[in-house]
């Protein structure tokens, strides 16, 4: 069975951005670049929302021929090209680079996803995540803790009415002070 992952960056403070969608404090760096690839390339697929795929959509196609991307880059712009996405919107008539758009978040639909063969699912997009935490569809969640606060912005959990049990199964520090939470589901 296939598990749908978030893997997202947030500050300490627990913002995912910070106002106006201001990312730039992200501290990505080729460790942890690398880090990202070689945990999504064994990947199953995208699962993300109409604005992340067209964040996406808009750089990582032709980001490997920028002669000054960094290897990690040029080789994460061949692992979105090739790799299956499933993107929810119900605006978008068509998305390209390997791409089929659903409309709406279908427990059933997303369940036979998970029962094909083939890596896990990686969901990306706090609005989207939020809906498949509320269908409880989330296996795992891979948080990255960027070393900022940000002061306001985009929470990336919203309020719940029932706490959602959690069971670490690793955590890691890069070199840049980025510490790696990763959580799965206790069911």
């Amino acid at each position: 069975m296939r598990k749908i992952v978030v893997q997202m960056s947030v500050s300490l403070d627990g913002f995912f951005e910070g106002p106006g969608g201001d990312i730039g404090w992200h501290q990505v760096d080729e460790e942890l670049h690398q880090h990202f690839n070689d945990v999504i390339a064994p990947m199953g697929g995208f699962l993300s929302g109409r604005v992340s795929h067209e964040l996406m959509a808009a750089y990582w196609p032709t980001a490997d021929q920028d002669p000054t991307a960094s290897g990690p880059e040029r080789e994460f712009a061949r692992i979105w090209r090739d790799m299956p996405k499933f993107v929810y919107s119900r605006t978008l008539d068509h998305a390209d680079w390997n791409a089929t758009v659903v409309r709406e978040v279908d427990v059933e639909q997303v369940r036979r996803l998970t029962a094909e063969p083939g890596g896990d699912l990686a969901l990306g997009g706090a609005d989207l995540a939020a809906t498949f935490a509320r269908h409880d569809l989330i296996d795992e969640y891979r948080i990255y803790v960027h070393p900022v606060l940000v002061g306001r912005g985009r929470r990336l959990f919203p309020e719940a009415d029932a706490p959602t049990g959690l069971r670490l199964v690793e955590s890691r520090v890069f070199g840049n002070g980025v510490v790696l939470l990763r959580h799965e589901r206790v069911r």
